[in-house]
């Protein structure tokens, strides 16, 4: 079989059939055959004729099904997968094509995995409904804080900071993606310090809290180290899921450790940030989610993430769009945050939502705990129809706030 027999646009996919969409520049071929080329070397074929295709073999075959300019769509019969195993998924229609010197440029723009395959994987636990039961947070966006600086702090003053943010409003502290197990700040002694911070905090505000304790590392140690949040009464892992793989992060979904999965998508912008190569942030959305994380970053649209409305809209899109029963997963918003910004945020992403804000926290001028409450009060006057600037009058960390950053 040529590339060019992997093309058939008069073909219409089989409700088993898995869907993926590139986006396609060729180099020296034709887009037809570069289509195909595709097709070809993410399913049964390669460069040259084989003598060892059988009749069966050309069944499996991937089919190139529409080509509109250089956008492509190939459907893959559901058999060339193992169902329950992303790796393979994923190593066939994003794997060697990528390097292939027939092809300038090629994205992975989007991924419909068939209900069999969908339903193979846990997805999230929790989702969206989930987690409002459990910080009893009805109606309004989560407010969150990463710990800065995100290295350095001793595991003492590392507590104090998630204490203060919690006091002042947040609902959410969580770690930065490189804060792990380093000497100054222990894992084990980090969790317990910052969990006793969490039952003040709680007990001070009468809120419930949560602490994302980063557990990412090897698998065996991501284990050990979820089931040590377990025994001490935390709530939620943070994962680093594209530094320690799609797999590790299964196993930690198939442990089923009864905790929140919030995944942190550090290195994202390695695959995602070409818009002509690569893969797209929705389709690493849609994958995380079809695993089984209950949160995940997808970017701002304000602040200083580079995604634009569009690609940001599609994040979302993924982790809540219908995908056979699996639970809607939550977004979260987070990088160059600040008060001024909540109400956009609010427009764009609805109140589903985690705004987790770094330094727009920790950077108040007055410190930590009134930057809490300066993002607190930003959430409350936008729920309230209330602009800032007129609720900042009577809310003097606001008032700061707005000040600071405009």
């Amino acid at each position: 079989m040529k590339y060019v027999d992997f093309v058939d646009q008069s073909y219409e996919p089989k409700a088993t059939d898995l869907i993926c969409d590139f986006y396609v520049e060729p180099e020296g071929i034709s887009l037809t055959e570069a289509a195909g080329g595709v097709a070809a070397e993410s399913s049964v074929g390669t460069w040259t004729e084989l003598t060892t295709i059988k009749p069966y073999v050309e069944k499996l075959a991937a089919c190139v099904f529409r080509i509109n300019g250089n956008n492509i769509r190939i459907a893959y019969p559901i058999e060339l997968f193992e169902p329950g195993n992303m790796p393979n998924i994923l190593s066939s229609v994003a794997g060697n094509v990528f390097g292939l010197r027939a092809l300038k440029n090629l994205r992975l723009n989007d991924i419909q995995l068939p209900k069999q395959l969908v339903q193979s994987f846990k997805g999230p636990k929790y989702g969206v409904t989930g987690i409002r039961e459990l910080l009893g947070v009805k109606d309004r966006p989560f407010v969150g804080t990463i710990i800065k600086p995100k290295l350095g702090l001793k595991t003492k003053d590392h507590a104090k900071v998630a204490y203060d943010a919690w006091i002042g409003g947040c609902d959410v502290v969580k770690d930065d993606e490189n804060l792990s197990s380093q000497r100054f700040n222990p894992f084990d002694d980090r969790l317990v310090a910052t969990l006793e911070m969490r039952d003040r905090a709680e007990s001070e505000t009468g809120e419930k809290k949560v602490y994302m304790v980063n557990i990412t590392s090897e698998t065996q140690e991501m284990i050990k180290r979820a089931q040590f949040v377990k025994d001490h009464g935390g709530r939620y892992l943070m994962i680093d899921i594209l530094t320690c793989g799609y797999s590790a992060l299964q196993t930690i979904r198939e442990h089923d450790f009864g905790l929140i999965l919030h995944a942190h998508r550090a290195g994202h912008a390695a695959f995602t940030n070409n818009p002509k190569h690569g893969v797209s942030m929705k389709v690493i959305a849609k994958v995380a989610r079809i695993i089984g994380v209950d949160q995940l970053h997808v970017g701002t649209v304000v602040g200083k993430m580079s995604e634009t409305k569009d690609e940001v809209s599609e994040n979302c899109e993924a982790l809540k769009t219908d995908m056979y029963g699996l639970k809607k997963a939550l977004p979260v918003a987070s990088g160059g945050l600040y008060p001024s910004l909540v109400p956009a945020l609010m427009k764009f992403f609805g109140n589903d939502l985690v705004i987790q804000a770094g330094g727009g926290i920790h950077g108040h001028t007055d410190g930590t705990v009134c930057g809490a409450v300066a993002m607190r009060q930003a959430v409350d006057a936008t729920l309230n129809g209330i602009s800032l600037q007129e609720y900042a009058k009577s809310h003097k960390e606001l008032h700061v706030a707005l000040e600071l950053w405009k």
